[in-house]
């Protein structure tokens, strides 16, 4: 447990559709505090399940779980390295904002075909960034979002990162807390059965439902990412994160698993 104060507390302009978490940072180490659920057991999963895939290590940010005592209140959540090493994080909304003067959330839904949408969102990034291969980093991104159900990828958290020099390059995964019906306060409470809640999760970066985005991600990019995690994986990872319920880790372990089945080519 980490003692953390309001000298530590950073508020970040970005949004989220669930809410904003009390986050903090203290000596180059960042901190998250659960707010509607399980989020830091969703990040910490996630990044783990990461390194059972074809990413490299610098290609996402690892989370270790972490319980934080702030304002006499103990919470449960999440810590990780800061990563930007100098740079400085833009998301794509602000950058598009700067750029334009308008952002980029409104000019994909300006457009109303799905497919267009997401080719749209690569080529103006390239265009904007010099970046490369946009789009492969998209469908890595996007394609994790389906396997763990993040309904909270937007601009306002897809990011690249900056210099003062105006260079860009790729940022590594990271803002997975709102995977794995994480909001057991609101959208997914507790005690529901989860295989029929995993049906009302929808994304919302370009389209909104999860097998469409799956399908225009990779008829446009193709099969990007590859995982090589089974059930003893899962099980070895969650249960580590012990101040959670065994209710709650048990629930984790039966979405991952169902999602492993419905997309098991995905898996090597």
């Amino acid at each position: 447990m980490i003692d953390l104060h309001d000298q530590n507390r950073r508020d970040l302009n970005r949004k989220s559709s669930k809410g904003n978490q009390l986050k903090f940072e203290r000596d180059g180490i960042w901190y998250k505090a659960d707010y509607m659920g399980y989020e830091g057991l969703a990040e910490y999963t996630v990044s783990r399940l990461l390194c059972c895939s074809s990413l490299k290590e610098d290609e996402f940010v690892l989370y270790e779980p972490e319980q934080i005592r702030y304002n006499d209140s103990i919470f449960n959540g999440c810590k990780s390295r800061d990563f930007l090493g100098g740079w400085q994080l833009i998301t794509l909304e602000r950058l598009f904002q700067q750029v334009y003067g308008k952002g980029l959330n409104s000019m994909i839904y300006a457009i109303p075909d799905h497919t267009e949408r997401l080719k749209m969102m690569a080529e103006q990034v390239e265009r904007v960034t010099g970046i490369r291969n946009f789009g492969i980093y998209l469908a890595k991104l996007l394609t994790i979002d389906v396997l763990f159900l993040n309904e909270d990828r937007h601009t306002h958290n897809i990011a690249v990162m900056t210099n003062d020099r105006k260079e860009f390059r790729l940022c590594p995964v990271f803002d997975n807390g709102a995977c794995l019906l994480s909001d057991t306060s609101m959208d997914y409470p507790l005690g529901k059965d989860c295989l029929e809640l995993m049906k009302k999760a929808k994304p919302n970066t370009f389209c909104r439902d999860f097998d469409e985005q799956m399908d225009i991600v990779e008829q446009l990019y193709g099969t990007r990412i590859h995982f090589t995690f089974g059930y003893h994986e899962v099980e070895k990872i969650i249960n580590e994160a012990d101040q959670y319920s065994e209710e709650i880790r048990k629930r984790v372990i039966d979405l991952i698993m169902a999602r492993r089945r419905k997309h098991m080519y995905l898996f090597r």
